[in-house]
């Protein structure tokens, strides 16, 4: 189960640059609208510093971390949802992916133009949304006029679909984003679900500032945050030209370029953090003498379901799950131990699998 994030935003946000830096995928990066043709994908290892002492404990024949998928989508303009600039096409991969990384304009460069001429991020921010609804709306236009149809040769699922459609694209007609509309059965979540709506999906701000304002926050960074507190989103504050700095440092000498700027961490483990969360992510992990492997799944997620990520027989055959918490491995520092402390869990198919809990799964088929 791979979890998808797309950067949107205006063109010379610094989109490709962020993506570049936290993916070294090396998207084009260029001083005009619409250099970015294609859905750039990266796929980015999730910093976790349990893999470590869990790698100095098991000492398995490697490690692999768990990763997040990045796509970087062309920049939108007034009228995409039109088909304006590169249009619909780029809307479409939105649908693809899990979450949303607006990336906002916080800096002022003269030597970078903006495509509407200044820096406004409430301005900025309210054309990509506005694109998304409009094209939400195409979207539940055809929707329900296909399930109109339905309904008159008596379907009753229809009639029960358009009782919830109808009222959807009202709400949507007013400006306001499809996650603000209420679902009140699981019918009706399934049904926004499956229309894969744009502005359903949850949505992370980050504000590209220049390096000079990691010490302070300006007023473009302030405009951000008041919308996001409304919205109850997430915000990020980075510099996309920092980060491709860091991206083209040694590994070794990444720490303490960033503990000059007065940075503990970079932007990437920034986002990272802040997807997992909006996301509801948990990562757990399975090991063997051959591998250590980190796995995400959604926090919620049974011990069937997070098994059928690590293989689909093993959620198909199903036993019981044998879990150690990394905190009782860190501290006792070997899995005989935990086992002698009667700290090595059995637990069934109801099991709700919780972060850093190392599993063994016990299957049939």
């Amino acid at each position: 189960m791979g979890f998808t994030c797309g950067i949107v935003g205006l063109p010379n946000v610094g989109k490709s640059t962020l993506f570049n830096a936290i993916t070294a995928a090396k998207a084009e990066v260029a001083n005009y609208p619409f250099c970015t043709i294609d859905p750039n994908v990266g796929v980015v290892t999730v910093p976790d510093k349990r893999l470590a002492r869990l790698t100095e404990i098991f000492k398995p024949g490697k490690t692999l971390p768990t990763t997040l998928e990045f796509l970087d989508i062309a920049g939108l303009v007034r009228g995409a949802s039109k088909g304006e600039g590169l249009g619909n096409q780029f809307l479409s991969h939105i649908r693809n992916v899990d979450a949303i990384i607006h990336i906002v304009r916080c800096f002022d460069d003269p030597n970078i133009v903006h495509v509407d001429g200044s820096i406004d991020p409430k301005r900025d921010i309210e054309i990509v949304e506005t694109e998304l609804i409009l094209k939400d709306l195409d979207t539940l236009d055809h929707k329900i006029s296909e399930t109109e149809k339905h309904a008159k040769s008596g379907d009753k699922k229809a009639r029960s679909d358009l009782a919830f459609l109808t009222p959807l694209r009202a709400h949507l007609a007013t400006g306001r984003l499809a996650r603000y509309h209420a679902c009140h059965t699981e019918e009706e979540r399934l049904l926004m679900k499956d229309i894969h709506l744009l502005t359903d999906k949850p949505v992370m701000y980050v504000c590209n500032i220049h390096e000079k304002h990691y010490a302070s926050e300006s007023d473009y960074v302030r405009q951000v945050k008041e919308i996001a507190a409304r919205e109850s989103a997430r915000v990020v504050q980075i510099s996309a030209e920092v980060e491709a700095e860091v991206a083209e440092l040694p590994e070794g000498e990444r720490e303490a370029f960033l503990h000059e700027l007065g940075l503990e961490e970079s932007g990437l483990t920034q986002v990272i953090r802040e997807g997992y969360a909006l996301l509801q992510l948990v990562t757990f992990f399975t090991v063997n003498p051959k591998e250590l492997h980190a796995w995400t799944v959604r926090h919620g997620s049974t011990a069937p379901t997070a098994a059928g990520v690590v293989h689909s027989d093993f959620e198909k055959g199903f036993i019981r799950a044998e879990i150690m918490k990394f905190a009782d491995l860190d501290r006792f520092g070997s899995e005989a131990a935990l086992k002698e402390h009667g700290l090595l869990h059995v637990h069934g198919k109801d099991y709700i699998v919780e972060d850093g809990d190392v599993m063994f799964v016990r299957f049939s088929v």
